[in-house]
């Protein structure tokens, strides 16, 4: 791996590239890319760091009191909405998924009833083709970025990765109804992971700070118009996702701190919270007014909300060891779980490069084949005579039920169609059930497991929004029920808790989150009382798969090539320093310099800061003055406010700049070296930068620990970091270290006799 300049003035955007595993074969022609969704794209840095210049401190000496209650007022205000937008389009998700596949459902059972087998499965098949190659085309045509769960993507940019797209509105448009068809289309996937995505995709476009394309930039939107703010926001819309998914709002906090969020503060826990509890208030009162019958299909469970048995658990010392099995067992299938979905997307990947039609038409083969699945695997299970004390109708009468007929005569129930025929959140429910401990055969759940293992394995990494969350329960839950079952005579357990507990273990084996996944369970069975054995499955099925691999969630972000800083540093980074992994030649400015060499070296490079040097007569030695962006250069450049003598003409900027014609554009809208034009008179001109220069930026002595600074990198939230020489007499400035300096891919690069795991 050669290195071009990357402490060069430096961004992650430089000649050096650091592939995405899965595109290993594909010549790369732009600076860096990642997968996002299924979209192959550039991607860069978000800066968090405050650019304290002299524009920046003059509008902060010049802000009132009433202006800074203002902006605290409209913080508050807009989590308040992002709240409210994200309860009611998970509302419309689930009311939309429940009467579309209940259409689908009870056209094919009446086809049953009336033993036209054949008509049934093409009804079935039909349906579902027609559905998936719907959220296959707006995901292959209009969104790729929409493709998958979305959770690694909002993640790495809450990590500080951007890409193109990743949050963009045609994202939301194609992640909402994608997920509608997908989920309706009888995938094994969930619409959870996705509505994480949606959630932070609408707390970015309300926290865009207008947009000067449709003429919306009303001055009180002004102050969201950068990467702090919109990533507070953003971290709110993640939240609410796991609220409004899973109704439960305490859960979804927590998941944005365990899991999302790579920064936090006290402030950002209280607007988290107070988003997911107005999700919460949304839900509740839209499922209360669908009690009413006004929702179609949708009735009262359209919403998952498991209500398994509230009588007191108590258990005894088979049913701790039988707990503990439980978490050894979720740590193995997890972990195996996440190596299979590892060579699946990595195949796939090959496909999904040969373009948008291949893409749609492999995900019209695997619904044919999910399909077959459903249609097919009932006819191996024997009909069951219905219990004497059932508590609803046996067999199924109309849409909702956990004793469908499908063959059997009256009287009779097929234990397989009524888990595989049904919507995922209904399946889930009745391997919740506490009411009849025999109601899935042995047999069975076996068949079940391995059908919901693998179709899930294999339907993650098509074009569709697709969430991890319900396969995995619905693998889990299975096991833990079979393993109730065989317990049943010396257990106290009943088999519902067993399959929660399962569900709970085979969670932590792939995702490797305990509080947070402990608290969404304990909150979607409304049962407090299983927090013991929650914790203790949680905590040992973490352990047992830590040993094999990282979560689902790191696994994708390292296979889609997305330059994540992980919490720790490396282990080899202690034995290197900051000085040793920036190189030059290093592109810099005088703090005044001629416009003809700043365009020459936007033009050559695409350096997103580059350090400003004052030399004599302004100063009696070479000085760092600072760092100055891209973008505020663009700006500066464009107004023009050039001399034609070397002199300073801060003032005047000053004058006619306010700190907000410098704010960060939203969505790419921002201006490009294109939009400049200079005549060759004016390239011979002077243009002050001490104005946008941000004279304080973070530095680090180049003889610290490269460890020490990826931390201090990561914690602070930065783009670029200043590495200065600890000697005299020697340039200000040794060079600058980005995101891109601290990737293990290129510092064992620069270093090839380093041991990565010392």
């Amino acid at each position: 791996m050669e290195r071009n300049g990357s402490a060069i003035g430096v961004d992650d955007d430089r000649d050096m590239i650091r592939e995405p595993l899965l595109l290993k074969n594909r010549v790369n022609t732009t600076s860096q890319i990642a997968i996002v969704g299924a979209n192959i794209c550039p991607i860069e840095s978000l800066d968090y760091e405050i650019v304290e210049n002299d524009l920046f401190k003059q509008d902060w000496r010049s802000r009132k009191k009433v202006q800074i209650f203002q902006y605290v007022v409209l913080k508050w205000a807009l989590v308040l909405l992002i709240g409210l937008a994200t309860g009611l389009v998970g509302f419309f998700n689930n009311l939309a998924v429940e009467n579309i596949a209940g259409f689908k459902l009870l056209l094919t059972g009446n086809l049953m009833l009336k033993q036209s087998y054949y008509l049934a499965f093409a009804a079935l098949a039909g349906c579902n083709v027609i559905l998936a190659t719907c959220a296959a085309v707006l995901c292959a045509y209009i969104a790729p970025s929409a493709a998958g769960s979305g959770i690694p993507e909002v993640k790495a940019y809450l990590n500080g990765v951007d890409a193109y797209s990743i949050l963009a509105p045609s994202t939301l448009f194609v992640k909402i109804f994608g997920s509608i068809f997908g989920v309706a289309a009888g995938f094994v996937v969930g619409k959870e992971g996705p509505m994480v995505h949606t959630g932070a995709c609408i707390a970015n476009l309300l926290g865009q700070g207008g947009s000067r394309k449709y003429h919306l930039t009303w001055k009180w939107l002004r102050y969201f118009k950068n990467d702090r703010d919109r990533r507070d926001l953003i971290t709110c819309g993640a939240a609410a996702g796991v609220a409004a998914a899973f109704r439960a709002p305490v859960g979804g906090v927590l998941f944005a701190l365990e899991e999302a969020a790579s920064w936090w503060r006290s402030a950002l826990l209280w607007r988290t919270f107070f988003t997911t509890a107005v999700v919460a208030v949304v839900l509740k009162s839209l499922i209360e007014y669908c009690k009413k019958e006004t929702c179609g299909l949708f009735g009262e469970g359209g919403l998952i909300m498991f209500n398994i048995d509230n009588s007191v658990p108590s258990y005894n010392t088979i049913d701790l060891l039988a707990v503990i099995l439980l978490g050894v067992i979720g740590g193995i299938f997890g972990s195996l779980y996440n190596y299979l979905v590892d060579k699946v997307l990595r195949t796939y990947s090959i496909i999904n490069e040969r373009g948008p039609g291949f893409r749609v038409l492999l995900v019209i083969i695997i619904s044919i084949l999910t399909s077959c699945c459903a249609f097919g695997v009932p006819w191996l299970a024997n009909c069951i005579p219905c219990p004497a004390n059932a508590k609803e109708d046996c067999p199924t009468k109309g849409r909702r039920g956990s004793y469908k007929s499908f063959q059997c005569p009256d009287g009779h129930y097929n234990d397989l169609a009524s888990l595989l025929l049904t919507t995922n959140d209904d399946a889930i429910k009745s391997l919740f059930s506490s009411l009849n401990t025999n109601e899935f055969r042995i047999p069975s759940l076996v068949f079940f497991f391995f059908a919901m293992y693998f179709l899930g394995i294999i339907t993650y990494g098509i074009a569709i929004p697709s969430g991890l969350f319900i396969p995995v329960i619905l693998a889990g839950a299975s096991y833990g029920r079979l393993v109730g079952r065989l317990l049943s005579p010396i257990a106290n357990l009943d088999c519902g808790l067993f399959a929660l507990l399962g569900a709970a273990s085979f969670l932590g084996g792939t995702m490797r989150m305990t509080v947070s996944l402990c608290v969404i369970l304990l909150e979607l069975t409304n049962n407090l009382l299983m927090l013991p054995l929650m914790m203790l499955v949680l905590l040992i099925s973490k352990t047992v798969a830590d040993c094999f691999n990282k979560g689902v969630y790191d696994q994708i972000v390292t296979m889609k090539g997305l330059p994540f800083l992980e919490a720790h540093a490396e282990p080899y980074m202690r034995h290197l320093v900051a000085g040793d992994v920036v190189s030059g030649p290093l592109i810099t400015f005088a703090g005044v310099e001629k416009v003809g060499n700043i365009l020459h070296s936007l033009r050559m490079t695409s350096h997103n800061g580059f350090p400003v040097i004052d030399e004599p007569p302004i100063t009696d030695a070479p000085e760092l003055c600072g760092l100055v962006l891209r973008s505020h250069l663009l700006v500066l450049l464009k107004g023009k406010v050039f001399t034609r003598h070397r002199r300073l003409s801060g003032t005047e900027t000053l004058k006619r700049y306010h700190a907000f014609d410098f704010a960060k554009a939203g969505s790419g809208k921002g201006l490009k070296l294109e939009d400049l034009d200079i005549d060759p008179e004016e390239m011979e001109m002077y243009v002050d930068l001490h104005p946008i220069t941000n004279t304080s930026p973070y530095t680090v002595v180049e003889t610290m620990s490269l460890a020490k600074a990826a931390i201090a990198f990561r914690e602070l939230g930065l783009r670029h970091l200043c590495v200065v020489p600890k000697t005299p007499g020697r340039p200000p400035i040794v060079g600058i270290l980005t995101r891109h300096d601290f990737m293990p891919e290129h510092i064992l690069g620069l270093y090839p006799h380093i041991d990565p795991h010392k």
